[in-house]
């Protein structure tokens, strides 16, 4: 029985190892380049249920990121379905119109106090979701882990409502002079 035993003639330092090995870590670097802390975005609402035109005091902190604002928008009763700025209801949220709360860099944490009596548009009693963001994208285009929300449950306003602080017919006497007065200036101007 005869054996054959086979010899390896490599001679070296075995330097192509190791360059192999470099280049398959610089290739891993540039394909899958190392991850990065995802952002985290925390709110919190207090009063969580009010009556229209009250304050509802929006807070909370983002870490993972530095930024210098979130962006705030709102979902609810009658609203445009990507959202809305909280201070216009009228407005769609993205493509740069947002509210926006400024975020402190020494702790990411960041307050927003919202009026609801002095906002444009209508807001009814139910139930709305406030989202926060960490980029500027509206409801349909927002990244899960970029954002968070808060559940705000308006009631009916506890303020009587205020009533016409003028007569209706006084408006339309003052267009009437307005006019008249007019008409007299132009004639008497006419006359010289």
């Amino acid at each position: 029985m005869r054996e054959t035993i086979l010899h390896s003639k490599r001679t070296g330092t075995g330097m192509r190892g190791v360059f192999f090995l470099i280049a398959a870590i610089m290739v891993l670097g540039i394909v899958a380049p190392p991850v990065a802390a995802l952002p985290v975005v925390t709110v919190s609402a207090s009063p969580q249920q009010a009556h229209i035109g009250d304050v509802v005091t929006l807070n909370g902190t983002v870490s993972g990121i530095t930024t210098i604002a979130v962006y705030l928008f709102v979902t609810g009763p009658d609203l445009d379905t990507r959202g809305v700025t909280l201070d216009n209801l009228n407005i769609p949220a993205g493509r740069g119109l947002f509210t926006t709360a400024p975020v402190q860099l020494s702790d990411g944490s960041w307050t927003y106090r919202w009026d609801t009596s002095v906002i444009l548009g209508t807001l009814k009693p139910g139930n709305y979701t406030v989202y926060v963001e960490s980029s500027p994208l509206d409801r349909l285009r927002t990244n899960s882990g970029d954002f968070t929300t808060v559940e705000v449950e308006f009631l009916p306003s506890d303020q009587p409502a205020t009533g016409t602080p003028l007569e209706p017919a006084l408006p339309l006497i003052a267009l009437g002079l307005v006019t008249i007065t007019g008409l007299w200036r132009y004639r008497v101007k006419k006359e010289r």
